[in-house]
């Protein structure tokens, strides 16, 4: 029987390394497949997240019997006598050796699942997580991931080893109110990085709070892709600028940019690589956002971006949107903006006089709108994915299925719809008759619904109409690479004054997996 080498063995399992499954039946083929798929398995194993406890044990059993006989006599002394065994070997792997992805939320966790079960006394999970601490930080070690929680206070960077172990990180995401101290012994030893996100921003509105995050962004030697994740309504101005100017220093070399504020300073013009731009003030209380502080957006309408590609936006004005994209340079391929206004005139003209090579678009639109938007078509002939998103209580369905027929680029096959109302029968069966000599609209049948009120008998008719137009060809469902989901409101819901929650849309691809950039939060 022919036997592959360690060396194709190895790109072959490079190539599953985000299938598990696949992995693990590797384990069992042989001696020499088994020895080259641990260390992939192990490498990776800060990234899988286990939602059980007791896997969660399991892990963490499998890390204690790595511990030294220093550690576990350490432990005997502290009273903590779950470790001593009679007849303890250590794995035959050092399964620590491998690990590149250091998740110390993961490690908390599988700590607190012990003390839930009394294995542990609460009083004694500070000398355990220090003795796990120093088996995974040491000289033999270098992760390229590091992810800190919040309330996490243990000081890393001081133990022997963290030189090196953590000298070349490439990707490190935090709670921006840990111990501030943490990030700045970090920024001592830490200079590769590549990814930073900081969530939880200004959550205290401590003035002190962000000393570290700025050490730690200004040391950085090819920062690439920041992020600032912000979760309630406190947006201080000083706080902002201060983290804005510290980007500054790697202006040059920063591609990706998430705010959660409108910006402050004029540093975004600075960032001339910048590629991607992501701005979300969705969080803030829709009151605050009358405040000067929160809505001068004088920094980003002017703000010149050559190099950009990708734009995503949630509650910044259409008008100061349709500026930004004036003053790029026509590289924009995305640009998914969702904003509760309904003048986008503008907007939409700027898009199609700007954005030749776009390949995607989510935006709102009135009845108004739709003759922009035929020529927004007509323009970008590489747009091949269109969210459209109706605020109207009366859409005219009709006359925009029929640019769609009659405008789309040969190019364009990806559509999603929202709306106040449900799509009329006849005039989804027009589009699709419409659509014969076309690449197929790849569809997913199963979430035509409304929040509150079903109206069953509607939604059968559209599914059959669906199923129909599927066994002809034209529709496709699950399984292609894109799939295609139309959500709406029925009647019932419309009020006066009224407020909608959230809808989450996804969209997956081939083998159902999520596409992020058509994963969408939209508050209607």
């Amino acid at each position: 029987m022919l036997e592959l080498n360690k060396d194709v063995i190895f790109l072959i399992l490079e190539e599953l390394k985000d299938d598990q499954k696949s992995l693990y039946s590797c384990l069992l083929i042989n001696k020499t497949w088994c020895e080259t798929t641990v260390p992939i398995l192990w490498k990776i194993s800060g990234l899988h997240y286990p939602n059980d406890s007791n896997t969660k044990i399991k892990l963490l059993n499998v890390i204690l019997l790595h511990l030294s006989e220093e550690s576990r006599n350490t432990l005997k002394v502290q009273g903590i006598e779950f470790l001593i065994t009679k007849k303890y070997q250590r794995p035959t792997f050092n399964y620590i050796s491998y690990w590149r992805y250091l998740n110390l939320y993961l490690l908390e966790e599988m700590l607190n699942v012990f003390v839930s079960l009394k294995t542990i006394e609460r009083s004694q999970l500070s000398i355990v997580r220090e003795e796990i601490l120093k088996l995974f930080i040491n000289k033999n070690t270098k992760f390229i991931d590091l992810y800190i929680p919040q309330r996490f206070d243990y000081q890393i960077y001081l133990i022997s080893g963290a030189e090196h172990c953590f000298s070349e990180l490439d990707s490190l995401r935090c709670d921006a109110n840990i111990d501030q101290d943490i990030l700045k012994g970090l920024s001592k030893i830490s200079k590769s990085i590549k990814r930073l996100r900081f969530d939880n921003i200004m959550q205290y509105n401590d003035h002190n709070k962000n000393t570290g995050i700025i050490s730690l962004i200004e040391t950085q030697e090819n920062l690439k892709d920041i992020c600032f994740n912000c979760y309630s309504n406190i947006r201080d101005k000083s706080y902002c600028m201060s983290l804005e100017e510290s980007l500054t220093i790697n202006a040059k070399n920063i591609q990706h940019l998430k705010l959660d504020w409108a910006p402050t300073t004029d540093t975004l013009s600075y960032l001339v690589n910048l590629t991607s731009l992501d701005i979300n003030l969705s969080l803030i209380n829709f009151s605050l956002m009358k405040l000067p502080h929160y809505t001068n957006w004088n920094h980003l309408k002017s703000a010149s971006l050559p190099a950009l590609k990708i734009l995503r936006t949630q509650q910044v004005p259409s008008k100061i949107l349709a500026n930004l994209i004036e003053n790029t340079k026509g590289e924009l391929t995305e640009i998914s903006i969702c904003y509760e206004g309904v003048d986008n005139k503008k907007l939409i003209q700027s898009i199609y006089q700007n954005c030749p090579k776009l390949k995607y678009l989510k935006l709102s639109f009135i009845n108004n709108d739709i003759s922009e938007l035929e020529k927004l078509l007509i323009k970008c002939q590489y747009l091949n994915g269109l969210v459209v998103i109706i605020f109207e209580n009366e859409p005219d369905w009709d006359n925009l299925f029929k640019i769609f027929v009659r405008s789309s680029p040969i190019s364009l096959y990806k559509f999603k719809f929202s709306s106040f109302r449900t799509l009329k029968l006849e005039t989804l069966k027009f589009f699709f008759d419409n659509w014969k000599t076309r690449h197929p609209i790849l569809l997913q049948t199963n979430s035509l619904y409304s929040l509150y009120n079903t109206n069953t008998e509607k939604q059968q008719q559209i599914n059959d109409l669906v199923k129909r137009y599927k066994t002809k060809g034209i529709v496709k469902t699950e399984g292609g690479h894109f799939t295609l989901i139309f959500e709406f409101r029925c009647d019932s819901e419309l009020g006066n004054g009224s407020r909608w929650n959230k809808i989450k849309f996804v969209i997956r691809s081939r083998g159902g997996s999520e596409r992020s950039e058509f994963r969408h939060t939209i508050k209607l």
